[in-house]
């Protein structure tokens, strides 16, 4: 259990990435605010407190990895590193400009701690069981891979065929979230494709299962301990989330998921937040 004091540290940590991520995008005018910032707070509780990483070493070979397979909340991810001092915060303002090293999805090839080029959803899951299976061949591990998906990108087949493997190859050292925030692109989730029970999808596949408030970094907290735990299948954690959490003139509208606004208006939400 975190302390009083280290959970609301976390919390700070993860109404900055929120606050950064918001002015960000509008500071482009325009960007998938809507499932960025309803990761924000596992995204904290990772950085902050979870993995085994080195800011000024982002290729540090006994690293934990992140695959963030819906790789269009990058801009969430990038305040998160960029806070932790991956590379100047200055850098958040050239988001998917010319030149810029942050483009509008998450590309290893371009910005420092960026473990894996994403945004081809379905196929993150399966990158994130590779370098998980890679690390037990390499009797490496203490080394956890995370990824985090999307409900809607659950919908792809690919992201069940990596169940299965991870399954198969009882893969204890990869942690995944769903990112059930019930929204997709196109509408809500369960009238475009309903997933039924998760949870019990999950189970079926093998995997040790927990469903947890995502924006409760206390409960992810417990989660993550309960699956490392686990010495023989790979865990999945449900994150019941809000899309666009956060940020008063997006949250909940199921027209967050790519979406233009001001300057101005992420000023406002920035001050709502304190």
């Amino acid at each position: 259990m975190l302390t009083p004091r280290r959970q609301k540290e976390l919390e700070d940590f993860a109404r900055e990435i929120r606050k950064n991520t918001i002015y960000m995008i509008g500071n482009l005018g325009v960007g998938h605010i809507g499932g960025a910032l309803s990761i924000v707070e596992v995204l904290a509780l990772l950085y902050g407190e979870e993995m085994r990483i080195r800011p000024d070493e982002p290729a540090w070979d006994d690293r934990d990895r992140l695959v963030l397979s819906k790789g269009h909340a990058g801009p969430a991810l990038y305040a998160t590193l960029a806070l932790k001092g991956f590379f100047p915060m200055s850098e958040l303002e050239t988001l998917n400009q010319g030149g810029t090293n942050l483009p509008s999805h998450c590309d290893m090839t371009k910005t420092p701690g960026i473990d894996m080029t994403t945004g081809s959803l379905g196929q993150g899951l399966s990158a994130a069981a590779g370098l998980a299976y890679a690390h037990k061949i390499d009797k490496q591990t203490h080394r956890y891979t995370y990824a985090i998906i999307g409900d809607g990108e659950s919908q792809e087949g690919q992201i069940w065929e990596a169940a299965m493997f991870a399954a198969q190859y009882r893969l204890a050292n990869l942690i995944a979230f769903t990112d059930y925030n019930k929204m997709q692109i196109d509408g809500m989730t369960d009238q475009i494709m309903s997933l039924g029970d998760i949870e019990g999808k999950w189970k079926s596949f093998g995997w040790f299962v927990r469903r947890v408030d995502g924006h409760e970094i206390e409960a992810i907290h417990q989660a993550i301990g309960q699956a490392k735990a686990q010495t023989d299948r790979p865990s999945m954690i449900i994150l019941d989330t809000i899309k666009g959490k956060g940020a008063s003139f997006c949250e909940g509208d199921v027209g967050n998921h790519n979406m233009a606004f001001t300057l101005e208006t992420a000023k406002q939400a920035i001050a709502e937040l304190g």
